[in-house]
């Protein structure tokens, strides 16, 4: 008899026999949705308790709970029920992603280490052949695996990190005096069209990361001898105009129905890129006038305003909006520390402490606010 899981259609054949003639509850192997099976029958989904989202109705329940709607002895089942608690399965399916990522990076980082250890040991044709054989080898498992399943993906982000240590080795061998910037660029442009293929969110922040190193390691290659065209202030700028553009397309397509960028752990480290690169800008501009310009000022301003409308109305992103409070904070403290510390005057520490507490204070209050607000 063949079963299969009205969630995510994984099916499989079992023995008629062993299921009884009223029906068994089983469990999807790869989604873990549970469901009844009977025999011959539609398999009809079961939920006796929501499926595990972090965090969520947590507080609702507690609150309950600390009201006195709730007994205190029934919480823990409330919040299993809820899915606000994690259980075995939960656990082993984290369990199991931790030990598969963490392998997949230890396993390129071993091949980078071996190769450092063992430079001089090795021959040329050596050399290549362990990571060209170990590249394919991860490329290889990534198609039989599938893309589709986690462990295709991990393949694929071994074979990544792989082409890295690969354009690493030919520089190293035949000395081509490419600058790091070069290494970066090439690595990037190379794993682009598999990036692109994968639909994977941290592939994706893998080559973002290559990016930043590229233009950041460009900068350190030219600035000396461009540096009247090339300044740090001008860094900066590149280096959050590539993140805010990254995560306004990241924005758009997850809005437009992309499932795989659905999650919001990667946005949020692009948008804390995007956002650290815009306050640095802002406290160099308080700090120095002359080298980086009013112009600063206001394009912090501006992805302020951006972020408040994006992520107050239409996404509603605690994080991010936690991020700006905690920027704001930052460049005020920046701005009265550069005007009222430069005669060491004690009442000045005095009022910045006070003025970084109350506006801590209120940003707080505010994200209670808006948390409310989303809860509802």
């Amino acid at each position: 008899m063949k079963i299969e899981c009205p969630s995510c259609h994984f099916s499989a054949d079992v023995d008629a026999a062993r299921i009884p003639p009223k029906g068994a509850n089983t469990r999807c192997p790869r989604c873990a949705t549970a469901f009844r099976v009977v025999p011959d029958a539609t398999p009809a989904p079961i939920s006796p308790t929501l499926p595990f989202r972090f965090g969520h109705g947590r507080s609702e329940i507690l609150t309950w709970a600390t009201d006195g709607r709730l007994a205190v002895e029934k919480l823990p089942r409330a919040l299993r029920l809820a899915g606000a608690l994690p259980g075995p399965l939960e656990w082993r399916r984290f369990l199991d992603g931790l030990a598969l990522w963490l392998g997949a990076v230890c396993l390129a980082a071993a091949v980078i280490f071996f190769f450092a250890y063992n430079w001089q040991e090795l021959g040329h044709f050596t050399r290549f052949g362990i990571v060209e054989l170990l590249l394919a080898a991860a490329i290889l498992a990534s198609w039989r695996l599938g893309l589709e399943r986690i462990a295709g993906k991990a393949a694929l982000l071994v074979a990544t990190l792989l082409v890295g240590a690969l354009l690493a080795l030919v520089g190293q061998t035949y000395q081509t005096g490419a600058d790091p910037w070069e290494l970066f660029a090439t690595w990037a442009l190379c794993v682009l069209p598999w990036v692109a293929v994968a639909r994977f969110a941290p592939l994706w922040l893998v080559w973002l990361t290559l990016v930043n190193l590229a233009v950041g390691l460009y900068y350190h290659a030219f600035a000396g001898l461009f540096g009247f065209l090339f300044g740090t202030e001008t860094l900066w700028w590149v280096l959050a105009g590539v993140n805010t553009l990254a995560l306004a397309a990241w924005e758009l397509a997850a809005g437009r129905g992309v499932s795989w960028l659905a999650e919001r752990w990667a946005p949020r480290i692009v948008a804390t890129a995007s956002l650290g690169y815009a306050t640095l800008l802002a406290a160099w501009t308080i700090v120095d006038h002359d080298s980086v310009g009013i112009a600063a000022l206001a394009g912090y301003s501006v992805w302020l305003a951006c972020a408040y409308v994006v992520y107050r109305h239409r996404i509603r992103d605690l994080y991010v909006l936690a991020l700006g409070v905690l920027s704001l904070v930052i460049v005020v403290a920046v701005f009265l520390g550069n005007n009222l510390l430069r005669h060491g005057d004690a009442g000045a520490f005095l009022f910045i402490g006070l003025v970084v507490l109350g506006l801590s204070a209120a940003g707080g209050w505010w994200l209670r606010v808006v948390a409310r607000e989303v809860e509802a």
